[in-house]
This record gives C-alpha cells, structure tokens and sequence, in this order.
C-alpha cells in the first residue's frame, strides 16, 4: 500500500501496487522455495528480487506522475536477516520475513534513485508519532475524515490496519525535518 498525504495529513494518494511480475510467486522465500533444491530455490528469489525492483520503479514513476512533490518515503523498519538468500531460504525466521524485506529494499532503493529520503518507522510508535504530527487524540476519527473527504473509491473498504499503519507512517514522515533517516 502506496500512501502520500500532505503536511497536514491530507490524504493526496493512496494505491495498491503490485511488485512482482505475472507468473512469479509472491512469496517465495516462505512458500515455493521450500520444495525446491537450493540452487533453483535462489535462482527463483532472484528472478522475484529483479522484478520487484522493476515494478517498485514503475509504481513510484505512477505517484510522482500524480503527486508533484514527493518529500520521501515511508517503509516499515526491518528485521535482520542472513546475508545470503540461500541462509534466508533455510532459516525459518527468515523465511517468515525475507520477501517483505525484499520489498521493502526494492522501493527504498528505487526512491533514493529518485532522490527521494527513505524514513524507516517502527510499527509499534508510528501511531503515536502521527498523533503528535497533527496535534490529535484520536487518530481513527482523522482517518474517517480523509476517507469521507476524498469520496469513493477511497471511503469504503478496504480500509484495515495495513492502510491505516500505511498513513499513519505517511503523516509521521511527512512531519519531519527534511533529513535522512536510516534503518
């Protein structure tokens, strides 16, 4: 889920993307690679790995095409991991959280070619974080403003924790000083 909100947490954009290509497994560290030998298991995480990359470039082309000022992105911090996907294939904690990873790497890494900062959150305080931004108690009833706001198709479903922890990350980042945060 893409997000971009202006200062005041205005909802600007919000959309789905798709970062892998038709054909290829969306999570394949956790799930195809399993039943694989090691060699085809790295060879198909890599092909994911490529086309995440490609489609994260794509998905960032659309938003700046529709939003005219990007100040920076927003991706939920992550977990460590093994270096290599081999150990990431083997491992089972890493395989729960290798692929998110991978994305989220392949849409940092597309938005500092932009130029575009990276801001790494923390689930468990971006909620506060996005309180204090917008001076507000109950950040459920800013949501429910946004989304009356921008009309359909936006104001109905789906509009779970995944959206809102999205916004959220949007309105903290979009608060901050222009500087670079690292992960």
């Amino acid at each position: 889920m893409l997000v971009t909100v202006a200062r005041d947490g205005t909802l600007l954009d919000r959309r789905r993307v798709e970062l892998v290509g038709e054909g290829l497994p969306k999570i394949p560290h956790h799930s195809e690679c399993q039943g694989l030998p090691l060699d085809e298991a790295v060879d198909l995480v890599e092909r994911v790995r490529v086309s995440a990359e490609k489609h994260a470039v794509l998905a960032l082309d659309a938003v700046a095409a529709t939003v005219p000022r990007i100040h920076g992105v927003a991706l939920r911090k992550c977990p460590p991991l093994p270096p290599t996907i081999a150990e990431r294939i083997q491992d089972y904690h890493a395989q729960n959280n290798a692929d998110w990873v991978m994305y989220r790497k392949a849409l940092a890494s597309a938005a500092e070619a932009r130029g575009w900062p990276v801001h790494w959150y923390d689930a468990k305080s971006v909620f506060d974080a996005a309180r204090q931004a917008l001076h507000v108690e109950n950040l459920d009833a800013h949501f429910l403003h946004q989304r009356k706001a921008v009309g359909p198709p936006w104001n109905g479903p789906p509009w779970n924790k995944d959206h809102k922890l999205a916004m959220a990350a949007a309105i903290a980042t979009a608060a901050e000083p222009r500087t670079r945060n690292s992960s």
